[in-house]
């Protein structure tokens, strides 16, 4: 093989389109713009349709995990019970990708090991079912205030 000799695939590169060059070519005129006007002239739909929703400002994304899973990882080797089970440690047994800000624990499936977990929030039967099975939850997330305006 010479470098003189080495050529594209056949039909890997189309011919250039020479457009505005009179009706018979097949994109004369307007040259494969279409006609004038936008949406024939009516109100786009984008700007008919009311805006809807709400994006909170200082939102903060969670990582929900499944005691199951957490299981999982603990009966593969990949997680170790005895140590505290944190974002760090369900990054590293390749339960999460990254940490973002933070890891809410979730109740479905069960979990048999006794486990000190560490993290952002958890449901209420995550919670239940950790305690269960002898471990402990400890939830990182600022306490919310009790509110006064039902009294």
């Amino acid at each position: 093989m010479k470098l003189n000799q080495i050529a594209d695939r056949p039909g890997s590169r189309k011919d250039r389109m020479r457009v505005g060059r009179g009706i018979g070519s097949g994109k004369g005129k307007t040259g494969g713009r279409g006609g004038k006007g936008f949406e024939g002239g009516q109100m786009p739909l984008h700007r008919r349709l009311p805006k809807r929703g709400f994006n909170k400002p200082f939102q903060i994304k969670l990582h929900e995990v499944n005691l199951g899973r957490v299981q999982q990882a603990i009966d593969a080797g990949k997680l170790d019970a005895a140590a505290t089970v944190d974002a760090s440690a369900l990054i590293k047994a390749g339960l999460l990708r990254r940490a973002h800000d933070g890891v809410r624990l979730l109740g479905n499936g069960e979990l048999k090991a006794k486990v000190a977990f560490s993290v952002w929030g958890a449901s209420k039967s995550a919670v239940a079912a950790v305690e269960k099975a002898g471990g402990s939850v400890t939830i990182l997330a600022p306490a919310k205030e009790a509110s006064e305006s039902a009294a």
